[in-house]
């Protein structure tokens, strides 16, 4: 899966100090699940991209590799594709300096609102389609996406069960990224993670700024909730 964050305005390459990723060398980071790629496909004074590749393997999930989340899924899965739970862990581990919203030089930035357009490829929908604008429209984000057929050689199979979503909103990257980490697992209906009260009251902690007033509160926590 490859989901990206864009800004856009004036000096957006300043954006590679809010999250701490020099837009002239990508890295990687190693994750129980597989690998983490941070690059930048486009960097310039008026707009910049950030993109967080996943590299999962399906066969070692399946197997249960040591240190790994796994033994969870048939060999043939759909997770090395899918905006799922492991792409709000890796949210969290990569991006986690620009989730705390301070910086010592670049506080000013860090809390000003900018425009950000955030795309999420092959979310699991399962033919909930409503559920992206339920879900994200509450917090002021403009919302799209792109539904698709699950096989153009196969009309009968209907639309696929997942969608490309775009998100746009004018924030500080901080709060867009607890968005993103909370409401990421909302759609995946096959978590690769046991949900107990260290997973709960981590919703609570990412969400508590704004969480508590969205109209879909009940079915957020409920859905985060499930195992």
């Amino acid at each position: 899966m490859l989901p990206t964050i864009t800004c856009a305005g004036r000096n957006t390459q300043n954006i590679g100090f809010l999250f701490r990723k020099n837009p002239a060398r990508p890295q990687v980071f190693e994750l129980s699940y597989g690998r983490a790629f941070v690059f930048y496909p486009e960097v310039s004074g008026e707009k910049t991209t950030i993109a967080l590749l996943l590299d999962i393997d399906p066969v070692d999930l399946a197997r249960g590799r040591t240190g790994a989340a796994g033994g969870l899924f048939d060999y043939v899965n759909d997770r090395p594709y899918v905006s799922s739970s492991f792409l709000s862990v890796a949210i969290a581990r990569v991006f986690g300096s620009a989730m705390g919203g301070r910086h010592d030089e670049f506080q000013a930035l860090a809390d000003a609102a900018l425009d950000w357009t955030a795309t999420l490829v092959m979310l699991p929908c399962r033919g909930e389609t409503a559920m992206p604008r339920r879900v994200f429209e509450p917090l002021a984000y403009e919302v799209s996406f792109e539904a698709f057929a699950a096989d153009e050689k196969f009309p009968e199979w209907r639309d696929s069960s997942y969608v490309n979503l775009t998100l746009r909103d004018r924030l500080r990257l901080a709060d867009l990224l607890h968005h993103l980490y909370v409401l990421i697992p909302v759609f995946d209906r096959n978590r690769h993670y046991w949900i107990g009260e260290e997973e709960v009251d981590k919703l609570l902690r990412h969400g508590e700024e704004w969480l508590q007033d969205h109209p879909e509160r009940n079915f957020i926590t409920l859905r985060n909730a499930e195992r």
